[in-house]
């Protein structure tokens, strides 16, 4: 029987026995073979360090050295330059083995870096959909020459990319790309485990009917991992708990905010615990830094935010430490991941709940986890920014569109909808597009909005909040939030950064520059973000873990063992087994949904006279009209399920929510307010909500 070793190429098998000293290629990689050496695409599936990027490039290899591909053939995306930055040495000695070159093309590679792999074409370049679209635009970049060659694109990390409006950005770039070179490219995308791998294949390939394939083996039977939920309070609190466990192990320990990076990182340095920190508003040479120490360490700590949850390679862990809940299971999965993997160890995660909320959220995720699900990938609905987005970047591109036959070099990518025609008309009146002999090309207002430093504002569909760089003479360390500076303070404002302190000696307000010395006085740390609304399934699972649910596989420590006790005694009056709780509350209804903030702004916009007005949406329960009687709730409850014309009704979106929306300002306001509804609703939570049978309590 062929297993997908022998189809690889005879120096790549040699290395892979002598130099990796591999007995044999992992389930992943043997799969994979056949699908990649043949053409197809593919989604292919595995928990992190499960071998994915060997399971792409060998083939690949394979197949440039049997078909004699030259000049860069194949494009390798990222979602971080962090990552690429990580992989490339790999990825480079791979190559070597078979007289091949690779080269990474990002934001931060010098003017002479760019100008050899123009000259020289590696075969395999590493870049970012933004440095692709770039490298289309540039008036320095021939890309028909420097990518006139290429046969294959993989996508890492693939998962991250569909969530969000880059994932849409990215294959706008690629078919206009395919379009450009007039074929179509293998594409293969690496994905952690999702929960609808059929559909981000389909995602992927851009309309396209070409054959694809999902290759995820089932794994072997793996020994249960080791997680156990503890209830610390405070930051402190989980430092001293960090502090006194594991010793002379290596720890990573995950957050969710920058804040908390910074100051659990200072937390534990005050205990005498070397410790590093990562996160994306530290420097590139910071972040450098404390990855290549940690990776070199052994009795250390690293504090991260989901900088390093996307595979970036920081050596052999002993322990993973998440602060408070994921935001998804497929994040637990990927940091659970990031242990076992050295013979003798097994996978673990510690949980430090920071007080009775994130008990319960991080209960509500586990019992989720050990029930088997995790969240399907799900690409941004009406993504009509980055349509509007796509056709400037075309526009700069080929200098003149056609007013006619705009579409074509999008091919079958569902990008535009039904309102294509309405947002290109849009950016023509609006002077985004100029026009003359039946051709567009940019117009005034395009480059009044977009056209600083040419045009790379248009170039990146993320958007981020202005921050100023701090420097410590002219070492850069990272970047802070305005608010930092401008708030009040009592003595001499100290910010916290890389887990150290720094006094603030001078502020150059036009440049965005605040010059810092090394202090010991505690420093502050702070970043504006909007968090994540909470999802119908995980705060489905809080409730079944209130209404006695326990994950299985799941140890709790005597203080969360107290803590979900409490939380059961003083909850109990939010959920009920028989349905969801409508009760009064002095003059308030209040109706516990247990639905995630999405559903129950659904739930607002289809009953505007059930729902009381001007109310902040989160996971777990709504208002009602104070004035409503129990018997019209539950009458109304049920007739919403039934009332077709008030679901197709969507929450307001006001004028500050639209400034959030980057390129809104390039479509009509009606369609920008419509994209932004379509992504604060959910149909399917709501429609449960109104099925289940109100349980009317009086009194609270």
């Amino acid at each position: 029987m062929t297993t997908g070793f022998d189809l690889l190429d005879p120096i790549l098998q040699h290395h892979i026995v002598n130099t990796l000293r591999w007995p044999g290629l992992r389930p992943l990689q043997d799969e994979s073979a056949p699908t990649i050496v043949g053409g197809t695409d593919a989604i292919l599936l595995a928990p992190t360090a499960g071998g994915k990027t060997e399971a792409a490039v060998f083939p690949l290899l394979t197949r440039m050295q049997r078909e004699r591909w030259s000049g860069t053939s194949v494009l390798y995306v990222c979602p971080l330059k962090a990552l690429l930055n990580n992989l490339q040495p790999r990825l480079e000695s791979y190559a070597a083995w078979m007289g091949r070159s690779v080269a990474t093309w990002h934001g931060d590679v010098t003017a002479g870096g760019r100008r050899r792999i123009k000259a020289e074409r590696p075969d395999f370049l590493l870049t970012t959909p933004e440095s692709l679209e770039s490298m289309l635009v540039s008036t320095g970049v021939d890309p028909a020459v420097v990518l006139g060659d290429v046969k294959a694109v993989v996508v890492d990390e693939v998962h991250a990319f569909a969530s969000d409006d880059r994932g849409w950005h990215l294959l706008a770039v690629l078919a206009r790309l395919e379009a450009l070179l007039g074929h179509r490219f293998q594409r293969i995308g690496m994905s952690a485990t999702v929960g609808n791998p059929e559909e981000l294949l389909d995602w992927l390939q851009g309309g396209s009917n070409s054959a694809g394939q999902v290759v995820g083996p089932a794994s072997g039977e793996a020994a249960p991992p080791d997680i156990t939920v503890d209830s610390v309070g405070t930051i402190q609190s989980a430092a001293k708990v960090i502090a006194a466990l594991h010793a002379g192990e290596k720890r990573l320990v995950f957050v969710d905010s920058r804040r908390l990076a910074e100051e659990l990182g200072a937390g534990l340095r005050e205990r005498g615990i070397t410790t590093f920190v990562s996160h994306s508003s530290l420097s590139l040479d910071e972040r450098r830094d404390s990855e290549r120490a940690f990776a070199e360490a052994r009795d250390c700590v690293i504090v991260a935010t989901s900088t390093l949850e996307l595979g970036i390679d920081v050596g052999d862990l002993d322990r993973v430490i998440q602060i408070n809940a994921p935001r998804t299971v497929s994040s637990f999965l990927q940091r659970l991941g990031r242990t076992g993997r050295r013979d003798g160890t097994s996978r673990n995660c510690l949980f430090l709940c920071l007080g009775e909320t994130a008990v319960l959220s991080t209960l509500g995720m586990l019992h989720c986890w050990s029930l088997g699900w995790v969240e399907p990938v799900l690409a941004p609905p009406e993504p009509r920014h980055i349509a509007a987005q796509q056709i400037l970047a075309l526009a700069l591109q080929t200098r003149r569109v056609s007013l006619g036959g705009w579409r074509a070099s999008w091919g079958r990518l569902p990008l535009f909808g039904d309102d294509g025609d309405r947002v290109f008309d849009h950016l023509l009146e609006k002077g985004f597009l100029d026009h003359d002999s039946g051709t567009a090309f940019i117009g005034p207002e395009a480059e009044k909005r977009f056209g600083r430093r040419s045009f790379m504002d248009l170039l990146a569909v993320f958007t981020a909040s202005p921050e100023f760089r701090v420097y410590a003479g002219r070492q850069e360390i990272g970047s802070v939030d305005v608010s930092v500076l401008t708030d009040t303070v009592d003595g001499p404002r100290v910010l916290l950064l890389g887990g150290r302190s720094w006094l603030v000696t001078h502020v150059d307000w036009s440049r965005r520059q605040v010059y810092v010395e090394v202090s010991n006085l505690p420093g502050r740390a702070r970043w504006g973000s909007m968090p994540d609304d909470a999802s119908f399934r995980l705060t489905r699972g809080a409730r079944a873990v209130l209404l006695g649910a326990t994950p299985a596989g799941v140890t709790l420590t005597r203080r969360a063992t107290a803590t979900l006790g409490e939380l059961r005694t003083t909850r109990a009056t939010d959920v009920s087994g028989e349905g969801l709780v409508v009760a009064r509350d002095g003059d308030d209804w209040r109706w516990w949904t247990w639905a995630g903030a999405k559903a129950n702004r659904t739930l607002a916009a289809w009953a505007p006279h059930l729902i009381a007005p001007r109310q902040t949406f989160d996971a777990e329960s709504v208002r009602l009209h104070p004035d409503l009687t129990g018997s019209s709730i539950a009458d109304q409850i049920a007739l919403m399920r039934l009332d077709e014309e008030a679901r197709r009704r969507c929450p307001d979106v006001d004028d500050g929510a639209l400034a959030g929306l980057k390129f809104s300002a390039a479509l009509p306001s009606e369609l920008a307010r419509r994209t932004l509804a379509a992504r604060q609703i959910d149909v399917g939570g709501a429609l449960d909500c109104c099925s289940m049978g109100p349980v009317l309590r009086m009194g609270g």
